[in-house]
């Protein structure tokens, strides 16, 4: 397998990508003027027809590089036959959406169509959404196999297939759902697999997948940037929900992303900041489609400033200016800090880490310290 990393690479613009007019215009128009390190490498293979193999953390910009060369190649390959062309898939509602949303803002100007299916709410307007007709077709797993046993849809047609947050996908129990649905896909298919980890159950998946696949690396799971402000509070575990609404106070804290280990502890912190008169919402796999939207359209539209998630469904939620990461928390590994916190200092901007270390974490504080390779002094 061939390997590209981008460590450093060559400051350009889109246009000069071989783009087509109508995705550079889509581009302007979202004031995307130079590729981040992982788009410009992986989109000159995707065009090329190549299978990939991405590893890429939350906030490189994964979902344009394999978005913009899908759109370019359906637009160069026009055909009559009816059906969807490319699969999207992906493991969280949350996710789905925004790759949707940013699927329709690169081919805006173009005729390709797209369409997000998902479960926890009623399959009707998806259905007639799919009979419309759908050239691009982003689904989680679940809804998508349900509608594949109704008859609704067929993936004969695929040309394109995309893996997306693989290693997330088999956290979440979906490895038997994958292998479910890849002999539905046509043997003849460009696959891009892209995953923030690469632990042997993902390298043994995309072994099975991937046809002479190029691999680029960006930014390893150890990094952090330099423009992520980190900070560690030693407390007392009754007391975190006291230091978090300090925090909240006497910090800088135009916005903030809480993370919860569970679901229980989501509602729980939420609970008790709206008692303190912070205004915020929980999200987690339980809430129904309608509260999770809410949740997050009130956050990115300011009607709130902190939002509690946990490590799943966190990975729908992306805030272009996020201020400050707080792990209320710990994660259950290493690695799981750079996600969490890899969500703010985005683009060159600057952003904090607030991390709440209790005594029963000093081994995982351990962990990250020796992954990064920075040790976190705690604040007095």
């Amino acid at each position: 397998m061939a390997i590209v990393m981008v460590a450093a690479y060559r400051q350009m613009n889109f246009s000069e990508l071989n783009l087509s007019e109508p995705i550079l215009k889509a581009l302007e128009a979202k004031q995307y003027h130079t590729p981040t390190p992982i788009q410009l490498q992986a989109i000159p293979i995707a065009l090329s027809g190549r299978d990939l193999l991405g590893l890429a953390q939350t906030g490189t910009g994964k979902t344009a590089a394999f978005a913009i060369p899908i759109i370019q190649q359906l637009l160069a390959e026009p055909s009559k036959q009816r059906g969807i062309k490319a699969l999207i898939l992906t493991p969280t509602r949350e996710l789905a959406i925004q790759i949707e949303e940013c699927v329709r803002d690169y081919s805006r100007f173009t005729n390709v169509r797209s369409c997000v299916i998902f479960g926890g709410v009623n399959q009707n307007p998806q259905v007639s959404a799919l009979k419309r007709g759908v050239d691009i077709l982003i689904a989680t797993p679940g809804r998508l196999l349900d509608l594949i046993g109704q008859g609704v849809i067929n993936l004969s047609t695929i040309r394109h297939f995309v893996l997306d947050e693989a290693d997330r996908m088999l956290d979440m129990g979906f490895v038997h759902d994958i292998k479910r649905l890849i002999p539905l896909l046509p043997k003849h298919r460009q696959t891009l697999f892209f995953s923030a980890t690469m632990p042997k159950s993902i390298a043994d998946l995309s072994q099975s997948l991937l046809h002479h696949p190029r691999r680029v690396e960006v930014a390893p799971v150890s990094s952090v940037v330099d423009t992520i402000d980190q900070r560690l509070y030693l407390v007392e575990k009754p007391a975190k929900v006291d230091l978090l609404v300090k925090v909240l106070d006497t910090e800088t804290v135009n916005n903030a992303l809480v993370f919860a280990r569970t679901k229980h502890g989501a509602d729980n912190i939420a609970r008790k900041l709206k008692q303190r008169g912070i205004q915020c919402d929980a999200i987690h796999g339980n809430k129904s489609q309608n509260a999770r939207q809410r949740a997050l359209e009130n956050f990115k539209t300011h009607k709130t400033r902190v939002i509690i998630a946990t490590d799943i469904a966190a990975r729908g939620i992306d805030i272009a200016e996020l201020s400050t990461v707080v792990n209320f928390d710990m994660p259950d590994v290493a690695e799981t800090y750079v996600h969490r916190i890899g969500r703010t200092g985005r683009a060159g901007r600057k952003g904090k880490a607030l991390t709440f270390c209790t005594p029963d974490d000093y081994p995982m504080l351990r962990d990250i310290q020796k992954l990064t390779g920075r040790k976190l002094t705690p604040v007095q």
